[in-house]
Formats: C-alpha cells, structure tokens, sequence
C-alpha cells in the first residue's frame, strides 16, 4: 500500500520537469492522477509512463488562467475519478528573457501574463479544489514558489513578485481552512535542472549559480517531487502553512561563501588551490 492509495490528485504544468516528476511519484504509491498541462501532448506522455507503470492517469491540456478551463478541469476530475484529496499547483510562466527585468525597464505585459498563470491561476485551481476536498474531509495543497520568492535579485521582477505573493496566498489557505482538515504548504526550489532552465541557462549562467549553492550537485526535479510527496502525505500530517526551500543550500550563507571565503574549508581532497583562482564568468 503507497502513502496515496485511494487519493485522487490534481497535478497543474505536470507535462515535464517538476509537475512530471511529482505526477509519477504520486501515481508511484498508489494515487490516481490528473495530469494537467498547457502542452497537450506532454501530458498525455506522462499518462503514458504512468499506465506503462501500471498507475492510473487522465491527461487533460489547460491554461490556467482561464477560469472557465479550470472548472472544467476539476469538473472532469469528479467525475472521472470521484473527487480531489490532493492538489499540486506547479504550472508557472518564467520568461527568462530581457522583458522580465528590474522595475523600470519592465514589460508589463510579461508581469500581467505572469500574474494571470503564477497567482490568479494557482487562486483558481485552490477554489476549486478546496469544496471538493471538504466533501471528503480534507486535503493537502501543494504551491510550486521558488527561491525567487524569499530574496530580491536584479532582474525577473514579475516572477519573483508572483513567488513572493504565492507564498502568503498558502499561508491564508492554510490558516483559513484547517479547521477543514486542509492543509497547504509551499516548496521554494533553487537551482533545479530541468529540461526547460537547461535550455534557457547557458554554461556561464549555470556556473555563476552553482557557486551559490552548499552542495555540489544540482538539484533534479525529483528531489523536488520528494518533497511535495512528503508534504501531500499523512506523514506530513501536523505541517501546514510553511514554505519549504529545497535549494542545496543557495540562500542558508553569507555572501562571501560565493567568492571563495570558504573555499580551502570545502575543497575535496586532492583538488589543488589553482582551482580557487579558476577564472569565473
């Protein structure tokens, strides 16, 4: 028996990376899964891997922002699967292009498209889970925020602001339906190599991040679905309201660990001091 035996769950941008990974670790212990996306084929992929693993799936292609497609995803979920115990909201638009950047020189549009996938979106799915979740006597809500959301940074302005306001939007859920016996919290991932930042990050900026993080690997985004299994869990059943990073240690250090304070402390033995002055992009 897996942890999610006879729980039905709504997964949101689980085409790849992140969502994928939590889709399949949900239907890995026995949970019967919605695998929502914007990208049709990409979710009925992962239905493929997931009935290939003899899970149960319904792969559905949805924009988030748009209410009526929302309800219509919960709609389908009832009735296909009888109700929703479990919620990830993972689907998230990230431009990481030169239109998301400091305040001045900002594209509003990309702030408002963002607003209306990252927050309004994530509002909408949570509205319609959470009376489907009472009907059954609880639930447990997962957000998908990030790093982004804890700290400031030079550019991806919208992003960040939408993490940030993701944040306080699972602290009120959490805090306005427990007594509901619902329980949501948020996951901030850091540097998670997925297939869509390895194809927007170039080497320079992979290495610049790296050297921000404690641990020397990067993060993969089933590091990522762990996390969300455990919190969605009965083992997680006294956690709720909490933002939980899961970044290799990217925001727990003082800023001189990245210029190499510390690097004769972390150096693996053999590795000789010409690597404290490799040059850095």
């Amino acid at each position: 028996m897996g942890r999610f035996e006879g729980k039905v769950a709504v997964v949101t941008g689980a085409g790849a990376g992140i969502g994928k990974a939590c889709a399949l670790a949900i239907a890995r212990e026995g949970g019967r899964v919605v695998v929502a996306d914007i990208d049709g084929s990409a979710a009925i992929a992962c239905t493929a891997q997931i009935a290939a693993e003899a899970g149960h799936a319904l792969a559905l292609a949805i924009d988030i922002a748009d209410a009526q497609a929302v309800a219509a995803l919960f709609e389908t979920a009832e009735r296909h699967f009888g109700g929703v115990d479990l919620l990830v909201n993972n689907a998230s638009a990230m431009h990481l292009t030169p239109r998301d950047r400091a305040i001045l020189e900002l594209d509003l549009a990309v702030w408002d498209q963002t607003m209306a996938t990252n927050l309004r979106g994530t509002l909408l799915c949570c509205r319609q889970a959470i009376p489907r979740m009472i009907a059954r006597g609880g639930g447990a809500i997962v957000n998908m925020s990030s790093c982004q959301g804890l700290s400031g940074d030079t550019a991806q302005t919208s992003y960040a602001a939408s993490k940030a306001a993701l944040n306080m939007l699972s602290a009120s859920l959490a805090t306005q339906y427990g007594h509901a016996q619902i329980r949501c919290n948020a996951v901030a991932p850091g540097l998670i190599m997925t297939e869509r930042l390895l194809a927007k990050l170039d080497e320079c900026m992979q290495t610049h991040l790296r050297r921000h993080q404690l641990l020397p690997r990067v993060g993969r985004p089933e590091d990522v679905a762990a996390l969300v299994a455990f919190l969605l869990s009965d083992d997680a059943a006294f956690i709720t309201g909490q933002v939980v990073c899961i970044d290799g240690g990217m925001l727990a250090h003082v800023p001189t660990y990245a210029d190499g304070g510390n690097s004769r402390a972390a150096r693996p033995a053999g590795e000789t001091a010409e690597a404290d002055a490799a040059p850095r992009c």
